[in-house]
């Protein structure tokens, strides 16, 4: 299975905030990272397409040529419970050092740790695999960066304790062969 992993255009909140599962709204750049984005598709053809249900994943979806993607929640971004919406430096919660120091098992408080993110996104993965349909197509999801540090991570590419190294760009596209 070739998987395209398309991560969503930059968004109109502060750096730094925690907006994980918040549908935000996409920044006044959507329209020159989408057209950049789209052009990098031209001439690639996919067998299924899936997009996060957040809009910042379906509009870039519906830009590139893809309304009618396949919505997949295993693919929203890490939640981050009662951080949505804060900036990190705001956060004043004892836990925060915490899933700082051990973010792979620690959630956020009333959210998620990597690794609850990591078992969805892999989960969502291997039915992909394992489905006759798509084990030997090419796949497209529109979706956002943890999800595609947990699948640069679960295809070998990065460990799993190094992935926030490796958080890809707005609108880029991350190619896997499984």
């Amino acid at each position: 299975m070739e998987l395209f992993l398309i991560r969503h255009t930059s968004v109109a909140v502060p750096r730094g905030t925690c907006y994980g599962w918040t549908d935000v709204p996409v920044s006044e750049h959507f329209e020159e990272e989408a057209a950049a984005c789209r052009e990098q598709l031209q001439g690639i053809t996919f067998d299924r397409v899936y997009t996060s249900p957040l809009t910042r994943a379906r509009q870039l979806a519906a830009f590139c040529g893809y309304p009618d993607a396949i919505e997949e929640p295993r693919m929203k971004e890490m939640h981050m419970g009662d951080w949505e919406m804060l900036r990190f430096d705001d956060i004043h919660d004892p836990d925060l050092q915490k899933y700082f120091d051990h973010f792979l098992d620690h959630p956020t408080r009333n959210g998620e740790s990597f690794r609850d993110l990591y078992a969805r996104v892999t989960a969502f993965i291997e039915e992909l695999r394992a489905d006759p349909a798509t084990a030997d197509a090419r796949v497209a999801v529109f979706c956002h960066g943890g999800p595609i540090m947990c699948a640069l991570a679960h295809a070998g590419v990065v460990p799993l304790q190094e992935v926030y190294n490796h958080i890809p760009d707005y609108a880029s596209i991350t190619r896997l062969t499984l």
